[in-house]
């Protein structure tokens, strides 16, 4: 079970590099990986286990957020309501590339946080309002989704840690709080 503890923080090499695919057959340790990423967000949002164990809640964690320089990243965005039995998105991807993306932007009010980031940092994070995703299931499968909104948010970011990314490198520096127009704002 994986704790805060075991969460690589930024500065770490490991959240700047470009993952490896990950090969098929699943080797054990990847299907593990897999696992305790899950377990992770499910333990982390659920109010009574994160506070015992001292955990921030998450809706997304990559491999290399835990050092493991895979593309590999799992997502859990909770349903309406906070609802923990119909979750809005509940999967792996493997080896995901977002192979289109809608021209408008979406970006979270308040804006966006990361497990691997222990400061607040200020600003809008520009997103795709939808895109779509081709990426693999454990079996190898390759299969095509498309997600908008928060979920097209949340699997952005995952995305972006396999490729080297953290969320303040979108930012604008110079104006964190800007945006464009025709923005869809999610709270």
């Amino acid at each position: 079970m994986y704790l805060m503890k075991d969460i690589t923080r930024d500065g770490n090499p490991v959240l700047r590099q470009t993952a490896k695919v990950v090969k098929f057959p699943l080797s054990d340790a990847d299907r593990q990986l897999a696992h305790d990423m899950m377990e992770y967000l499910i333990n982390s949002q659920d109010p009574e286990f994160a506070a015992k164990h001292h955990l921030r809640a998450g809706v997304g964690l990559a491999a290399p957020q835990v050092g493991v320089s895979e593309q590999m990243a799992s997502v859990l965005v909770p349903g309406e309501n906070d609802d923990r039995e119909n979750y809005a998105l509940k999967m792996t991807l493997i080896n995901p590339v977002i192979i289109s993306n809608s021209v408008q932007q979406a970006q979270l009010g308040e804006g966006e946080g990361c497990l691997s980031v222990d400061k607040d940092i200020p600003g809008y994070v520009p997103r795709s309002a939808r895109i779509t995703i081709r990426y693999q299931d454990f079996d190898g499968q390759i299969h095509k989704m498309r997600v908008k909104n928060y979920p097209a948010i949340v699997c952005q970011h995952e995305i972006d840690h396999l490729h080297g990314h953290l969320f303040y490198d979108h930012i604008n520096k110079k104006e964190p709080f800007a945006f464009q127009q025709d923005t869809i704002f999610i709270s």
